[in-house]
């Protein structure tokens, strides 16, 4: 009978979760450690297996998270049932090997044994259920011996929940949750993973994340509409009219009426992947705004800030060609000295309200920042180099306001972000990238279109940082390399799709272009027909035609599954292409 409940149950069925089992009753996000009170009898082992097979069905058990991972608890010992941590699952690749640590010679013992749990590292929950990657072997002992009943147990467990990446595809589902930028003018994406059995209390468990805040990499970076205190008034559910009743308490004293429509957006959002249902927000059992009682995300576009974030349809793109700036919708030079060929030019970006141009140009003894009005004169940033990255631009302050901001890399050891001043001129300030710098030369920067993130080529290799503003103090920080395992150091260069997607293009054959999530988790494919590796400058936005440079020419696609299409314009080696941002 409810829409929600079907709703929910559909979606699981259809991302390949049909057999995930629905009689289970997960812990609640956040909620105490119910060890103590778990009261499920989980089914015994089986019967007179090797101690290599029964870890190998420790390890499956952990499918089922019921009460705590009840069904993994089965094979413990008492003692190592009580310390057994279950909080944050660490992810390993589905195909592991358990082992002898020792020759295969040596005679086992006869109550105790040891097994080598191996495979690779995918990552791992962070206290805040988000994604965390990391790289390297599993190289972990577990420790068995014998119980009353002569059967093996563990006694000595990995240290958490080891789970195969197949199985936790299984039982946990991305939810993205949604919080301000700090000038709250638009919502940035914040992606978590919840447990899905019983897929009907999702919704709870993403208020429960709601409430908590952003996550732990973009804390410094994101705020919420929802006081430090806002708690919940009731549980996340189903009204009998069919919509989603979000209901909360103390979210604070100064509820004016600006405040009330940014919680509203801000809920609103951070359900639109888990139902179609209205969603309906209410404080203390009353809904929070006296002229609308339910809500769409079209409903909250503007609070969102999704006009701010859109590009206009009349900005098609550009190029770079020969030292000259081109448009991508016919190749014809765009007026101005950046398209006359007075500026010999090696890169540049358009600002997303497509008003003004940065580009970098070849000048003697090395390179050179110009910014200013597009087809316009542009004004010169003291700013020396050898090499300058492709630059990137802030979003503006206001849907009509032109942007102040542009940064680019300099000499793969600094970044600057060059502000314009209330005089009119371009200045050159420094970003701490103290937690960057370690990882090596930085060869790529684009910042996120709602500015909040930077993703980075360094050494070859994809990182993803969050962008902290401090007063006039601005650094990179929290640092990941994303997909590591995958894309190596062959990445050549990358672009924001959305707001927490990125398009990457590379040197493996197997891998030209693909669609990259920001949080690391997941990559697709795009199609490898008419590429040719490496594949270079990428060009990428919402609702726009991913477009490449590879050895022989500029090619576009529409999604992962499109063949790449040859453009009509021609373009040079040492080409780019570029979307407003």
């Amino acid at each position: 009978m409810k829409r929600l409940s079907l709703l929910v149950l559909v979606l699981v069925t259809l991302s390949g979760c049909a057999a995930i089992p629905t009689n289970t009753q997960p812990k609640p996000i956040g909620s105490k450690d119910s060890r103590a009170t778990n009261t499920v009898k989980a089914p015994e082992p089986r019967q007179n297996i090797d101690p290599f097979m029964l870890v190998r069905d420790f390890i499956d058990a952990t499918s089922n998270p019921d009460s705590d991972f009840a069904a993994a608890r089965a094979y413990l010992t008492p003692e190592a049932n009580q310390k057994w941590d279950t909080k944050n699952p660490t992810i390993i690749e589905t195909t592991f090997a358990t082992v002898p640590p020792t020759p295969a010679t040596q005679a086992p013992q006869d109550k105790t044994q040891t097994v080598l749990l191996q495979g690779k590292y995918v990552g791992r929950l962070g206290n805040d259920n988000s994604f965390v990657p990391r790289l390297g072997d599993v190289q972990q002992a577990v420790r068995l011996e014998r119980n009353s009943e002569n059967q093996w147990r563990i006694s000595e467990p990995p240290p958490g929940v080891y789970m195969p990446q197949s199985l936790f595809n299984n039982n946990y589902r991305r939810v993205t949750l949604y919080f301000y930028n700090p000038e709250f003018t638009v919502l940035v994406p914040d992606p978590r993973y919840v447990v899905i059995p019983p897929a009907t209390s999702i919704p709870t468990r993403v208020t429960e994340l709601l409430i908590k805040g952003p996550g732990d990499a973009v804390r410094d970076t994101l705020v919420s509409a929802l006081g430090p205190d806002t708690d919940v008034f009731s549980e996340t559910k189903e009204a009998d009219d069919g919509a989603l009743e979000v209901n909360l308490t103390k979210v604070g004293k100064d509820l004016t009426p600006e405040k009330s429509k940014q919680i509203v957006a801000q809920v609103v959002k951070s359900y639109s992947g888990v139902t179609t249902s209205r969603v309906r927000v209410l404080v203390d059992g009353q809904q929070i705004l006296p002229d609308q009682r339910d809500y769409r995300p079209a409903d909250v576009s503007a609070t969102a800030g999704d006009d701010l974030l859109a590009l206009n349809a009349d900005l098609r793109g550009m190029l770079v060609v020969d030292g000259t700036i081109r448009s991508l919708s016919d190749g014809s030079p765009i007026k101005g000295p950046a398209g006359n060929g007075t500026y010999n030019v090696v890169s540049a970006a358009q600002s997303l309200d497509g008003s003004r141009l940065a580009v970098v140009t070849r000048a003697a003894g090395g390179m050179r920042l110009r910014v200013g009005e597009l087809e316009q004169e542009l004004s010169e940033v003291d700013q020396r180099a050898t090499t300058l990255s492709r630059p990137t631009w802030l979003l503006s302050s206001g849907v009509k306001e032109p942007a102040t901001e542009v940064w680019t890399a300099v000499d793969g050891t600094s970044v600057a972000r060059v502000t314009r001043s209330d005089n009119g001129g371009w200045t050159a300030k420094g970003v701490n990238i103290t937690e960057v710098l370690p990882f090596g030369p930085i060869s790529e920067l684009r910042l996120s279109r709602d500015g909040t993130r930077a993703a980075l080529v360094i050494a070859g290799k994809l990182y993803v940082a969050s962008v902290v503003r401090n007063n006039q103090d601005v650094a990179l920080r929290s640092p990941r390399q994303v997909q590591p395992a995958t894309l190596g150091a062959a990445v050549q260069s990358l672009d924001w799709l959305s707001q927490d997607v990125l398009v990457v293009s590379s040197s493996l054959p197997s891998l030209p272009v693909t669609k990259v999530y920001a949080d690391g988790y997941k990559l697709d494919r795009y199609s490898q027909s008419n590429l040719t590796v490496p594949v270079g400058p990428v060009a990428a936005a919402p609702a726009r035609q991913v477009q490449v440079i590879d050895p022989s020419g500029l090619w576009s696609a529409s999604d992962i599954t499109d063949v790449w299409r040859s453009s009509g314009i021609r373009v040079s080696s040492g080409a780019l292409v570029f979307y407003p941002g």
